[in-house]
């Protein structure tokens, strides 16, 4: 099916991107894999397109020290491609690392920007939960000035999210530490190539001890959701047990869901709650063996 008409814009800073937005009717364009199906099938129908190709300035991954120099963090810009993240290979965010490789196919991710991926919020989509699971932060501009938001309230539900309509995401910033370590692992839709079920984890190992835990699921509700029942059984635990400590907590990946479990004609949601924590013990035990390796580097 054709889109409906529209008109294009491309502006070249981001100050013209943000006066073209704030235009009725007008959407951003990014890399296009959530909006152009969209305009195909008639569902939605702008007035004017606004391609934010030309905004060099919202693209690159650098190491950023804030708190005066207390704290280290990567900033992804949010028109970062999937590809040129991967290319980047910035350490301390494997989990972000893993996610971004489960994105769709080579072709997509060549196109599809991180902030994009964010911004459409499908339910199960991959980086949202590494995002989660990393305690990121979204940096959005618009009229008002600048914000920032959590990566845990930025998504509210089934592609529904706190960004305005006239505003942007410029920049997602995550922690580093040298004694941390994430992953993650999926099971993928037979269907849709989308994850069923994907789930994210990030620990920090101190003296061989697990602690604050972060675990987070995809493909299973409407939004990212916190295993908050899987974080409280890993905090404290002894890293060098990881096979008993990580198949304790996994089974209790189901406990304090909070939302109704995502089905459909192919993966029930009785199946996801039955495969999530296998691939949790896969994401919670590859994130424990990432950070005993660096505990055991930096030691």
């Amino acid at each position: 099916m054709f889109p409906p008409k529209f008109d294009y814009e491309r502006p070249d800073s981001l100050d013209a991107a943000l006066d073209a937005l704030a235009a009725e009717g007008a959407v951003p364009l990014a890399g296009g894999h959530d909006l152009l199906p969209l305009l195909k099938a008639r569902e939605r129908d702008p007035d004017t397109v606004v391609d934010l190709g030309g905004l060099a300035e919202l693209r690159g991954v650098e190491r950023v020290v804030t708190d005066e120099g207390a704290t280290e963090r990567l900033s992804i810009g949010a028109l970062t491609t999937d590809a040129d993240l991967l290319d980047a290979d910035p350490a301390g965010v494997e989990g972000l690392l893993d996610a971004t490789r489960a994105v769709g196919d080579a072709q997509i991710r060549n196109r599809g920007t991180v902030g994009g991926n964010l911004a459409a919020a499908h339910p199960a989509s991959d980086i949202p939960a590494a995002t989660l699971a990393g305690d990121a932060r979204l940096h959005l501009v618009g009229p008002d000035g600048d914000r920032t938001v959590p990566a845990g309230e930025f998504a509210t539900g089934d592609h529904e999210t706190v960004r305005e309509g006239d505003e942007l995401l410029t920049r997602v910033s995550l922690p580093l530490s040298p004694t941390a370590g994430s992953a993650y692992r999926r099971k993928t839709h037979p269907s849709t190539g989308y994850a069923s079920v994907g789930v994210a984890a990030r620990v920090e190992v101190v003296d061989g001890v697990v602690t604050d835990p972060r675990v987070a699921a995809v493909g299973l509700c409407d939004a990212p959701t916190r295993l908050e029942a899987v974080e409280n059984e890993l905090d404290g635990a002894d890293a060098g047990a990881p096979v008993e400590t990580v198949a304790a907590a996994a089974e209790r990946a189901g406990e304090r869901v909070d939302g109704s479990v995502r089905e459909d004609h192919v993966v029930s949601a009785e199946q996801r709650r039955a495969t999530l924590p296998t691939y949790a013990e896969q994401a919670i035990s590859s994130a424990v063996a990432r950070a005993v390796g660096r505990e055991g580097v930096g030691a």
